[in-house]
């Protein structure tokens, strides 16, 4: 007999995209996330996505979407997540703490007109919100992908993407769905597919 708990996952995993596809405001929410970063790569931004844990793989995984292909071949996009670099994280963790990773490397890295993607299931994560006050003080715009309640990281959002759950496994894969939606759109739009 089955374990009943893989049905119910996967129901509950289907509930969240469900919540997503019955809200039309979250659907336009998507597609303003895939124009701000169209926009920005056409001006010559560069996407810095970060995220921690499970996060900062979609965040990787993310980045790599745009610098490398998505659905077709085509020259690579301005993107890149924070935490990629060990030699730097380790030292400025240690140096000056976890806290500041992201929002120090975004300090030396980005430009007015960039776009950061913060990634954080509780929406709280401190090194995130640091990121996001240095962005707001750059003028560079701030995607969050959150869990349901959006967290402290709503208030810095230009644009909120907060999926439908409080459970960590169902909002990161409701993340890892909107992203590739997000790169879908990118894509299309920047080579006209």
């Amino acid at each position: 007999m089955t374990n009943p708990r893989i049905p119910q996952s996967i129901e509950q995993s289907i509930a969240a995209k469900q919540a997503i596809l019955d809200n039309p405001d979250f659907q336009s929410r998507i597609q303003q996330a895939a124009e701000m970063i169209t926009a920005s790569l056409r001006d010559g931004g560069k996407i810095h996505f970060c995220g921690n844990g499970g996060s900062a793989a979609d965040a990787q995984h993310l980045a790599a979407e745009l610098s490398g292909r998505f659905y077709f071949d085509r020259p690579p996009l301005n993107a890149e997540a924070l935490h990629c670099n060990t030699s730097y994280l380790t030292a400025v963790g240690n140096d000056y703490g976890y806290d500041l990773i992201f929002s120090r490397l975004l300090r030396g890295t980005a430009k007015a007109g960039d776009v950061i993607v913060g990634i954080s299931t509780s929406g709280n994560s401190k090194n995130i919100l640091n990121a996001f006050e240095v962005a707001k003080e750059m003028g560079v715009k701030i995607i969050a992908m959150t869990g349901e309640t959006g967290g402290k990281m709503k208030d810095f959002a230009d644009i909120l993407l907060n999926a439908a759950s409080q459970d960590t496994p169902r909002i990161q894969e409701s993340h890892i769905m909107i992203g590739h939606i997000i790169c879908e759109l990118v894509e299309s739009e920047m080579f006209g597919r």
